[in-house]
């Protein structure tokens, strides 16, 4: 299979370049043909019943990647990654019509874990197969850096830089990425996501920098979900979901708290394979930009928003640019020809088919306090403790409801995306109740911190703040000062 830039369809690759490289010279993201999809047989779906987590993963991912990593060895890669005593998953029964997929028991703690550990993995494999090393850079909203710092930590070939903003995060996540060392580097940004977001974006097209740094132009690659190699392993989620949950074939509808719309794209490709799904359901905080933009047709990025569900505070996903080329348009952030920096974000000068759009998604967004009245209910309702971004999810069911009365016979599944204990002075504000804080995150809490810092301002713009010159210069003094 090979994969294509979303701003240039002849910019053909193949896996292993995909993952070294992080992203196209051209901004885009790597994406595959809609119609170069493989399928799953309804054989394979009753198999999947009998399987674990490691098993689907292989049944899925070999049909993407079997002319590139050998069977064996790609068993090998995914039964290390979901080993069930490091990273159990669960399925629980709410009632006979709701589930919660509980992606939260990872390293981590967030479901951020299965893709960086793949991710990480399959990076390896191939830097140690091209006797290559890489600094894999990665911006953060919350999860995704301790996910991926967790997951490339004391690997031999890889360093890893971490862009957090530092107002928006919880100091669980924090230490989760600070508190490592050795070849992991946290810096704290003064912005928002999205100018972390640009930031890496930035640092993995200048080839210029990293020869001059490291003296080898592809030195930089990135494990945000712009990489394929987080894409393709969110596939199998709602793969697993319906192994669980549904019988005689039945149609699911996914409920997906979404930020950077990583998880979101992956069951957009798991339905195109073949997985019934009668619906996704899109559920975002009140960075309401992609609802907006469904509902309307138009496409406008604006300042993001504070939210307790702070690893979606994203007003422009990343992940949009291969959704609308799933549908047939095209989106790209246009850019000064000498910085390179955005100048303006999110235009389409395609559009997707929004009518096939709008038949296969539904997205809401979910305000500050009903993120509050969604944990209580749950708990009220199942004694059940959820956090912040699950309880978007459970939020925009009710939503979905409203909007779909006939399709309440089909069963639904949220994707609980990390655990209680990560956020507990959220939980004990909506229900009173402390939630248990993970055994990991309290060891790290006792642990020295050690971070870095981008402390020049962001350039504060009518959209909301937006990468600065001075920040890029900052983020490159201060990179070119570490020792690898």
């Amino acid at each position: 299979m090979k994969y294509y830039s979303t701003n240039n369809k002849d910019n053909l690759v193949d896996f292993k370049t995909a993952v070294l490289t992080g992203m196209p010279d051209d901004y885009g993201l790597y994406m595959m043909a809609r119609q170069d999809i493989p399928h799953v047989s309804q054989d394979e779906l009753i198999a999947m019943r009998e399987m674990n987590y490691a098993e689907i993963a292989f049944l899925i991912l070999h049909k993407f990647l079997k002319n590139e990593i050998p069977e064996a060895d790609l068993k090998n890669i995914l039964d290390d990654a979901y080993c069930e005593k490091i990273i159990p998953t669960r399925i629980q029964k709410l009632d006979e019509r709701i589930h919660i997929m509980w992606l939260s028991a990872g390293p981590t703690y967030s479901f951020k874990d299965y893709a960086a550990r793949f991710l990480g993995r399959v990076l390896n494999y191939f830097l140690t197969q091209e006797k290559l090393k890489r600094t894999v850079v990665v911006a953060t909203s919350g999860d995704t850096g301790g996910a991926v710092a967790s997951a490339l930590h004391n690997l031999d070939n890889v360093n890893n830089i971490v862009f957090f903003p530092r107002e928006s995060i919880s100091p669980e996540q924090r230490r989760q990425m600070t508190t490592l060392r050795n070849n992991v580097y946290a810096f704290a940004v003064n912005g928002d996501f999205d100018v972390c977001q640009a930031l890496a974006k930035h640092l993995l097209d200048d080839k210029e920098f990293a020869q001059n740094i490291f003296g080898d132009r592809e030195r930089i690659t990135s494990a945000n979900s712009i990489s394929l190699a987080r894409l393709l392993p969110q596939i199998v989620y709602p793969f697993f979901a319906y192994s669980r949950m549904a019988e005689n074939m039945e149609k699911i509808i996914p409920n997906i708290p979404s930020g950077n719309f990583g998880d979101m794209m992956g069951t957009v490709i798991a339905r195109e394979m073949g997985l019934p799904i009668q619906r996704i359901i899109c559920a975002v905080n009140e960075n309401k930009e992609f609802p907006e933009f469904l509902a309307t047709g138009k496409y406008r990025v604006e300042k993001s928003i504070h939210s307790p569900s702070s690893a979606m505070i994203v007003s422009h996903p990343s992940n949009l640019a291969r959704l609308i080329d799933f549908y047939g348009g095209h989106i790209y952030d246009e850019r000064d020809a000498q910085s390179k920096k955005i100048i303006r974000a999110g235009i389409i000068n395609r559009m997707p088919d929004m009518g096939a759009m709008r038949d296969d998604l539904f997205s809401v967004s979910i305000n500050n306090p009903d993120h509050y009245l969604g944990i209580k209910e749950v708990y009220d309702q199942y004694q059940t403790i959820i956090e912040p971004h699950g309880a978007v999810g459970w939020r925009a069911l009710a939503a979905y409801d409203a909007a779909h009365p006939e399709d309440q016979k089909f069963k639904q599944v949220i994707y609980e995306t990390a655990d209680p204990g990560k956020f507990p002075d959220e939980v004990e504000r909506a229900i009173s109740v402390r939630p248990e804080i993970p055994p990991n995150i309290q060891a790290q809490s006792n642990l020295a911190e050690r971070i870095y810092t981008i402390d020049a301002p962001s350039d504060n713009t009518e959209s909301g703040l937006k990468l600065s010159a001075t920040q890029i210069q900052e983020a490159k003094q201060k990179i070119g000062e570490l020792k690898f």
